[in-house]
């Protein structure tokens, strides 16, 4: 029995263990899942950009900002509160129809945002007309020698006007006779081939006329009167070949203030600009 008494107890120490968390943590995944989540959203961004063309991408803007009234019926403003304020005391007066994309306040009208169909896809538009008119007009220049000479005497362009034909005249081949306001034979072929191209539209017209200057010499100068005749003829011309007259919206003569070339009394400034005006 001493013997069994003498024995000593067992005493067991157990450690814990720390500092692993770092390591075997999972807070560092979910800022990995972040990281990869906004490399995918940008290689998708930059994916997007590389494989649409400019108007998809106007679209996918236009889509993530519309342009619909908050309220149907306010008091007129373009906010967020169709013109009404928080403040009671400072509600503004009903007028039944308040500000939206189909009837836009005065200021958004002003600059530009009329709320119709977007405007550059109309210029888009009215600029694939004048490619095709310009075609139509060069094409015809092809179909006999006669009016292959009448192209040399036409260049166009395409501006924020409109499209523009340019008539001149060459040194051995006038578009008027000497008294500067009766056409030529010439002028006269150039008109109909005109009519018979612009016939597939109905956009108006402006015909604009310039003479190159006279000596000073002369007593009256008449380069203001001269230009508007020759304009006022070209358009006379164009109402006999086939042209409505409603179409026919401005009648100009510049005089001698714009000339073609370097030398303002050479005959190559002596020229009629029809501008088909855009719509």
């Amino acid at each position: 029995m001493s013997a069994q008494g003498d024995l000593q107890p067992i005493i067991i120490k157990r450690k814990k263990k720390g500092g692993g968390d770092g390591h075997h943590g999972g807070a560092w995944k979910v800022a990995y899942a972040d990281f990869v989540t906004a490399m995918m959203a940008f290689f998708m961004l930059m994916w997007l950009l590389n494989a649409t063309t400019e108007k998809q991408r106007k679209g996918i803007a236009d889509y993530f900002s519309p342009t619909i009234a908050i309220n149907r019926i306010s008091g007129g403003g373009d906010g967020a509160f169709g013109g009404n304020s928080v403040f009671s005391e400072e509600t503004l007066p009903q007028n039944g129809t308040g500000a939206s994309s189909q009837r836009p306040t005065t200021a958004r009208q002003a600059s530009g945002e009329t709320g119709g169909a977007d405007s550059s896809e109309l210029t888009e538009a009215q600029d694939e007309v004048f490619k095709s008119l310009d075609a139509r007009l060069l094409g015809k220049g092809g179909e006999s020698s006669v009016m292959e000479n009448e192209i040399e005497h036409i260049i166009t362009k395409v501006t924020d006007e409109g499209f523009v034909i340019e008539i001149f005249a060459l040194p051995d081949a006038p578009i008027f006779e000497r008294d500067g306001i009766t056409p030529t034979a010439l002028l006269k072929a150039i008109a109909q081939m005109i009519v018979e191209t612009t016939q597939i539209v109905s956009n108006g017209f402006s015909i604009e006329g310039f003479v190159p200057t006279q000596p000073i010499v002369i007593a009256e100068n008449s380069v203001w009167s001269q230009s508007s005749d020759q304009a006022t003829a070209m358009r006379i011309l164009l109402e006999k070949e086939g042209i409505e007259s409603n179409r026919m919206l401005r009648v100009i003569g510049h005089a001698d203030r714009e000339p073609a070339v370097e030398d303002p009394m050479a005959v190559r400034n002596n020229r009629l600009e029809i501008v088909l005006l855009r719509e």
